[in-house]
């Protein structure tokens, strides 16, 4: 039967869920919600957000004080934006952080002499924001193909323009894009080319291609409102059948021709507004109506079936009568005895035959060998598992299903592991995401693995634990992006140290303590306070999810030593301090680690000094009085001097209290 594939990058993409996930958390705020148009281009999530009390404003002026009005990750002009402060309502920005990036670069070009060109549909909402926020409307242009650029680009207007910049809506079809900007270079001198078609919706679109090269049929899920949905079935369409639907509802067994090559795969992909639920019940009702198109068999199979033959090489089914330690004795459906020695059972080394079979377990056996004159078969699951496992293996490449086998031998340069009967090699570099030193460890472990090389001829194949490895963290790094925010704190490890900070690993994702917020106090190196391999609790400071860059904070309030001071001390309050430096107009000393005062020249001494050197020597600790304290700007000004004239002028006062 053919297989169906699910596009790895169907579903959700990063602004999308997103702004989905804004939309959720402000309903568990308890929150009056509304969005601003339909949060995204998906009519069954909007009708779950409006069976939960989310309503949707057609203009800014519905919204009302108390309400919050999230904006959805199309974006909205800058006209709007002032439009709903208007209202007194609580606004949330979901908008994609791709799409603002579009927003900046085609704010800050703007002239006379510089005309803005984009690449998308100029009824779409998120084209229609990116306008808003051009300075010169009357100086941008929107195509929605090469041929329309280069009509723009004859125009008068654009082709007097010293600068032209380029820009495109992120879902905009990446290979009518490169069309588009190849042209332009042929015809423009001065050009500024940002590539701002989001990198999910390349990689949606690319993957798209290649499975629907490889297929029979292509069944593309999404709102049929979705631009991003429409472009992935153009895509499909070129190169083989295409259907888009909404759900899985409007699948139906026409769909599916009765002629269907079983060797054609159906591929399955998906746009990005499209909830990964829905995508999983198309793959199911694809799969039933497959399976029932291939139910229906005809006289010919039937009557070839109820033939059993045992000229060798003949494939037959056997009942399991018993299980012994060396063989396993089947019922073939004639008067000769089956049986099914002990090494053409299985080569997996873990497989325990008492365990793995049982009386009345029916099996798929390969006639090796009978003996008319004894009367017996002998029969090989084995072998027969090897054809069709070779089979199987040699597909994946082409397909990309991981494989699950057991490592049954370490050989040179690498392991071999058993899936479906086939032996394949993976080489020592694909073992692990690093380098495995003793490779032995691996022996007898259960290892998912892709397969990248193919030798059909020889029946061999190489595959790489590695490649699914690397698929596993992709998906680890896009759950992490869409679940962290500033002001989420994490356990990581602290994986390398540079000069500047140290690098923590938060889970597959790495992020940068900066020196200055590893300690409250001066510190010359960041190895003073953490050690690689160290398991520390951070904080996300800053994040910027297009480089893909995590700012983190490592230094706690509560040991902030500012606010130890503002907590113990204040303006009166007599310290021991030690002197840690000096210049020409005072001395520094120390107060606490990580704050230290300026006793100033005049300060310290009742006496006429010419430098503080002539008191006062580094590592001097003194008693000084606290002056002034400014906690904004933190500065303390101390102060020697008041002691000594306090002290004098008690000792004055001394003689006249006992005269009385």
């Amino acid at each position: 039967m053919a297989s169906i594939t699910v596009a790895h990058s169907a579903g959700f993409c990063f602004g999308v869920k997103r702004a989905v996930d804004i939309v959720y958390k402000a309903i568990e705020e308890n929150k009056r919600v509304y969005t601003l148009g339909p949060i995204i281009h998906n009519a069954q999530v909007t009708q779950e957000l409006a069976q939960k009390g989310v309503g949707i404003l057609e203009t800014p002026e519905e919204a009302k004080p108390g309400d919050t009005v999230v904006i959805r990750s199309h974006g909205v002009s800058r006209e709007i934006y002032d439009r709903l402060a208007a209202t007194g309502a609580e606004v949330i920005n979901a908008t994609c952080p791709f799409v603002a990036k579009i927003h900046r670069i085609v704010a800050e070009h703007h002239g006379e002499e510089t005309g803005i060109l984009i690449a998308g549909d100029p009824r779409h909402p998120e084209v229609e924001a990116i306008l808003g926020h051009c300075q010169n409307p009357e100086e941008v242009g929107v195509f929605e193909n090469k041929d329309e650029m280069l009509k723009m680009l004859s125009n008068g207007k654009f082709s007097a323009k010293k600068h032209l910049v380029f820009v495109a809506q992120t879902t905009f079809n990446v290979l009518e894009w490169k069309k588009s900007v190849n042209s332009a270079k042929k015809v423009c001198t001065n050009l500024s080319i940002f590539d701002t078609i989001c990198s999910a919706t390349s990689e949606r679109q690319r993957e798209a291609a290649e499975l629907a090269e490889k297929s029979g049929l292509m069944v593309v899920v999404g709102d049929r409102h979705s631009s991003n949905t429409a472009k992935l079935k153009e895509i499909c369409a070129g190169h083989c059948p295409t259907i888009l639907v909404e759900t899985a509802s409007e699948l139906s067994p026409d769909i599916l021709p009765k002629d269907f090559p079983l060797s054609k795969s159906i591929g399955v992909t998906a746009g990005a507004s499209t909830p990964a639920r829905i995508i999983k019940e198309v793959q199911e009702t694809m799969s039933e109506l497959m399976t029932n198109n291939n139910q229906e068999e005809t006289f010919e199979e039937l009557l070839e079936q109820s033939t059993i033959t045992t000229y060798n090489g003949a494939i037959v089914k056997g009942t399991i009568l018993a299980v012994t330690p060396t063989e396993v004795q089947v019922d073939i459906g004639i008067k000769y005895t089956g049986y099914v020695p002990l090494q053409e059972l299985t080569d997996d080394p873990t497989v325990k035959v008492e365990d793995a079979y049982k009386p009345g377990d029916v099996l798929d056996l390969l006639v090796v060998r009978t003996n008319d004159v004894e009367g017996m078969v002998m029969l090989s699951k084995k072998r027969l598992d090897a054809a069709a496992g070779i089979r199987k293996v040699m597909e994946a490449k082409d397909t990309g299903e991981t494989l699950t086998g057991v490592v049954v031998e370490v050989v040179n340069k690498g392991i071999l592991a058993l899936t479906n009967g086939v032996r394949v090699f993976i080489p020592a570099s694909h073992v692990a995401l690093s380098r495995v030193e003793d490779l032995s460890v691996m022996l007898k472990q259960t290892v998912e693995f892709k397969i990248i090389e193919t030798n059909p001829e020889r029946k061999r194949a190489v595959g790489s634990i590695k490649a699914v490895l690397r698929e596993q963290r992709k998906a680890q790094e896009e759950q992490f992006w869409s679940e962290i925010e500033v002001g989420k704190r994490y356990t990581g490890v602290v994986k390398s140290i540079v000069s500047y900070g140290a690098f923590v690993d938060l889970g597959g994702v790495d992020g940068m303590v900066h020196i200055s917020e590893l300690s409250w106090n001066r510190i010359r190196h960041p190895s003073e306070v953490v050690k690689v391999g160290d398991t520390i609790e951070v904080y996300v400071k800053d994040l910027d999810p297009e480089a893909r860059k995590i700012s983190l904070g490592y230094k706690k309030t509560e040991d902030n030593p500012w606010e130890i001071l503002k907590n113990n001390y204040s303006v009166g309050s007599v310290v021991k301090v030690k002197i840690v430096s000096m210049t020409t107009f005072g001395a520094f000393a120390q107060i606490l680690p990580g704050v230290d005062g300026l006793i100033h020249i005049s300060q310290i001494s009742t006496q006429r000094i010419a430098k503080p050197q002539d008191v006062l020597n580094i590592g001097d600790e003194v008693d000084v009085k606290i002056t002034e304290l400014d906690f904004d700007k933190k500065r303390i000004s101390l102060s020697i001097r008041a002691l000594a004239e306090e002290a004098a002028a008690s000792q004055a006062e001394a003689p006249e209290e006992e005269n009385e």
